[in-house]
């Protein structure tokens, strides 16, 4: 584990609480965004865990949870986050649980955004 005085960084202590989180059935998938220095200790801790995951090329943000919704984001999620159209973006944001209604609001809000622009 990467430690700085033998203390566990916030971001990997985040990550754990994450797969607690996952572990309890509190979460299906989780979308966890982490600095590349600890991308090896993270993924290594998702093989160890037996945790299906997609780390992506180019990125930081490692998806994991249920084998089926890992296979959804690896049809879906195929360019950056920001580059996702509202819908995919709203699925995106299903998938990992956000707030419906939050997503709703979104979704409408950006889709909006696209019409106006185009």
């Amino acid at each position: 584990m990467v430690t700085t005085r033998n203390r566990i960084p916030g971001e990997v202590k985040v990550f754990l609480n994450h797969i607690y989180e996952y572990k309890k059935g509190i979460r299906s998938m989780v979308l966890c965004t982490i600095n590349k220095s600890y991308e090896q200790v993270v993924t290594d801790r998702l093989e160890s865990q037996q945790i299906c995951y997609d780390a992506g090329e180019r990125s930081v943000n490692i998806y994991f949870g249920r084998p089926e919704c890992i296979e959804a984001i690896r049809l879906l999620v195929t360019r950056p986050l920001n580059l996702l159209t509202p819908e995919e973006d709203f699925i995106l944001g299903a998938l990992l649980g956000y707030d419906i209604c939050m997503q709703c609001e979104r979704f409408c809000t950006r889709k909006k955004q696209r019409l106006t622009s185009a």
